[in-house]
C-alpha cells in the first residue's frame, strides 16, 4: 500500500481497511494478514497505558509505539498521530514532531481538527514533503471541548462546520480524512464532497473506508462498547481461558511434563 493507492481505491470504488496497532508482535500478525494500513494511534494512551483520555499521549510515547510497530509491518502503510497540542507549539518545534515520527518509522502522520492555523500548518508539512491524513468529527484531542464521547453534527450548523472543515483540510493537502462519529448521511456528504478518501470510524458504510481499534475489534476489553465497534473475536474470553488452564496444570503438576522437560 502506496499514498497514491489511497486516492486511486476512491476512484475505483475499492472500500480501504485501517486498523490501530501498538506494538511489534501485534504488528507481525497485520503483516501477515489483508488489512491496507496501520494507523499507531495516540488511543495507545488509553488501550494500552491505561489512562482515561488520548490527551496523556506523549510524543516519547508515540515514537516509541511508532517504532515496534514500524519493526514488524512488512507491506502495510503506517501512519502515526501526532498528540496532543503537538502541533500547536511553534512550527519549528512542529516539524521536529513530525520528523521523529517519521523517522520512527511512520510513511505518513495523522493530525486532528481544521482551524485555520491547524489547515496552514499541514498545507506547510505538505509542502515540505510529509504526508497527512486529516480528522474531523469527534476529535478526542479536543474531548473537554466537545463535553465527551459525542456524536459530531447531528444539527445542520455542525454539519455544515463538518463540511467546510473537510473540504479545508483537502485543500490544505491532506491525501485523506478520518470522519469520527458523525450520523451516516453526513460522512456520506462529506466523502461525496472530497476527491481525496475518508476513513469512517463510527460514521456509517458510505465512507471509503473504515478503522477500528486493535483492542475493541478483538474482543481484547470489553468495559467500552461504543455502538460502532464490531467485535470480530472474544479475544479475551480466550486469553482467560488459556491462563486459566496454564494456572491449573501448574497447581496439578501436569506441566511441564516430560515433553517440556530437558
Amino acid at each position: 500500500m502506496k499514498i497514491h493507492d489511497f486516492k486511486r481505491k476512491k476512484e475505483e470504488q475499492q472500500k480501504i481497511s485501517m486498523i490501530t496497532c501498538y506494538d511489534y508482535p501485534s504488528a507481525c500478525i497485520v503483516a501477515e494478514s489483508n488489512i491496507d494500513c496501520v494507523l499507531v494511534g495516540d488511543s495507545v494512551a488509553m488501550a494500552v497505558h491505561g489512562h482515561e483520555t488520548t490527551i496523556m499521549a506523549t510524543m516519547e510515547m508515540m515514537i516509541l509505539h511508532t517504532q515496534a510497530v514500524a519493526r514488524g509491518l512488512k507491506q502495510q502503510f503506517l501512519i502515526s498521530d501526532l498528540p496532543f497540542l503537538c502541533h500547536k507549539t511553534s512550527l519549528a518545534q512542529t516539524v521536529e514532531n513530525v520528523k521523529n515520527l517519521l523517522q520512527a518509522g511512520a510513511h505518513a502522520v495523522k493530525i486532528e481538527g481544521a482551524d485555520a492555523d491547524t489547515c496552514q500548518t499541514i498545507s506547510y508539512l505538505v509542502n515540505s514533503g510529509v504526508p497527512v491524513i486529516g480528522h474531523i468529527g469527534l476529535t478526542p484531542q479536543s474531548i473537554h471541548q466537545l463535553g465527551g464521547f459525542r456524536v459530531q453534527g447531528k444539527n445542520q450548523e455542525q454539519a455544515e462546520k463538518l463540511i467546510q472543515q473537510a473540504l479545508s483540510l483537502e485543500a490544505a493537502g491532506c491525501f485523506a480524512l478520518v470522519i469520527e462519529c458523525v450520523p451516516q448521511q453526513l460522512a456520506q456528504t462529506v466523502t461525496q464532497s472530497l476527491t481525496i478518501p475518508t476513513i469512517g470510524i463510527g460514521a456509517g458504510s458510505s465512507t471509503d473506508g473504515q478503522v477500528l481499534v486493535w483492542h475493541d475489534m478483538l474482543g481484547l476489553q470489553t468495559d467500552f462498547n461504543p455502538k460502532f465497534v464490531k467485535r470480530y473475536a472474544q479475544g479475551k474470553e480466550i486469553l482467560l481461558n488459556a491462563l486459566n488452564a496454564y494456572a491449573q496444570q501448574v497447581q496439578q503438576m501436569s506441566f511441564p511434563t516430560a515433553e517440556h522437560s530437558f
